[in-house]
């Protein structure tokens, strides 16, 4: 009798971690790397922030609290959808986690059974599917290409669709391209949806608030109110508010979904950090104005990663509309041979020979089911991107 779950044979761990624990170890044996695998700011917690972490700790709030968010926080969520997004939920309606990944898991736990389809446009998240197969679901893919902005048409997801379809896992900004859809775009995909009523819309939102130049953020249930009682709106302080270790993720939804999901997490981690949910408080009521600095700081950085690596014969930078990344691709560098002699043959063997040869650590496109490409993480600092494109420029002269 094996040992291991058969389960965790259909999953593998996440290549973002990966790559993140490989360029710091490489780090700590004193080699010279530049990690832009990372998928959290560089920048510190807001110092309200973790004021009210620090208060929470001297007030002695770090027992145990309700399985899936304090009331207070809860009501900073429904505020905050309210504000930011015309969604009106009641505190029933809300469930938080420990990060934006535990809620989407939690929710797939709930809902999935064997036979159940979730669409999931590619380049994704990594973890997407690999949660629908742990799940027991089975991941649907529709590939949105760079020459369409790497966005899905409504036509794509009709035909994805079917009588064993679920879920539609929706993120915009995305990760790992950045991608946004405006609300135009976003209400032909929820006319789709409208037509097939058994199909339920998860939407990750985590980059919300990380957009640049004239684009406006929406989210389905917002675009299209009809969607409202099939959809779980999903988001978390990790990104915008430079909260990553802290952990806390959220979601609203129809209220017996909630249910379900808070069951699966009373049997699996409990209640998040008790001091995580004061500090996530106040990120969501207190002073939201470091918002626009941050996201100029990474709109230049935008600008100088698609400047530079659109320098390069043989890939192609499309500019992001948010997040903190860029998918460029390498089609016309496929079958070339790098100075140190590995054939370039996929996506991988470039992120793995631009590693040993020139120090710069990305993620290759084939771990976000979208080749040849490679996603460049644009959270770090200037100096660190200037050299990192830079060796990236040198490393794709010398291929031949």
């Amino acid at each position: 009798m094996p040992f291991l779950s058969d389960t965790l044979a259909r999953v593998k761990p996440s290549p973002t971690i990966a790559v993140s624990n490989l360029a710091a170890e490489l780090k700590r044996q004193g080699k010279d790397v530049i990690g832009l695998g990372a998928g959290e700011p560089d920048f510190d917690t807001p110092d309200n922030i973790k004021a009210a972490g620090k208060a929470a700790i001297d007030a002695g709030r770090t027992k145990y609290t309700a399985v899936d968010g304090i009331p207070e926080l809860k009501e900073a969520i429904t505020a905050k959808f309210a504000r930011d997004n015309g969604l009106d939920y009641t505190p029933a309606q809300v469930t938080v986690g420990t990060g934006g990944k535990q809620i989407l898991y939690n929710a797939l736990m709930a809902t999935l059974n064997p036979g159940d389809e979730v669409i999931i446009p590619a380049p994704y998240w990594v973890s997407y599917p690999d949660m629908v197969l742990l799940a027991g679901g089975a991941p649907v893919f529709i590939e949105a290409s760079p020459e369409a902005a790497y966005k899905i048409t409504p036509a794509q997801l009709d035909a994805a669709i079917t009588p064993n379809t679920k879920w539609f896992i929706f993120n915009s900004p995305s990760n790992p391209t950045g991608a946004g859809y405006t609300a135009e775009e976003l209400k032909g995909l929820t006319d789709v949806l409208m037509k097939h009523p058994h199909v339920w819309v998860m939407t990750d939102d985590m980059y919300e608030h990380l957009v640049y130049d004239d684009f406006e953020f929406a989210t389905p249930a917002q675009v299209e109110p009809g969607l409202y009682d099939r959809t779980l709106t999903c988001n978390g302080v990790s990104k915008a508010y430079a909260m990553t270790g802290w952990r806390i993720g959220y979601a609203a939804g129809p209220e017996d979904l909630i249910k379900a999901m808070r069951k699966v997490q009373s049997q699996s981690t409990s209640n998040p950090c008790s001091i995580s949910q004061w500090a996530a408080v106040e990120a969501l009521n207190g002073p939201q104005d470091f918002l626009a600095p941050n996201n100029e700081t990474f709109k230049r950085r935008r600008d100088l990663v698609v400047s530079m690596l659109s320098e390069i014969e043989g890939i192609t930078c499309p500019v992001p509309e948010g997040a903190f990344y860029v998918y460029p691709t390498i089609e016309g560098l496929i079958g070339k041979t790098s100075a140190g002699g590995t054939k370039i043959d996929t996506d991988e063997t470039f992120a793995t020979a631009l590693l040993e040869e020139k120090g710069v650590a990305v993620v290759f496109g084939g771990a976000f089911g979208l080749s040849p490409a490679f996603r460049v993480s644009y959270a770090t600092s200037d100096e660190n991107l200037k050299e990192a494109c830079t060796r990236i420029q040198d490393f794709c002269a010398s291929l031949t």
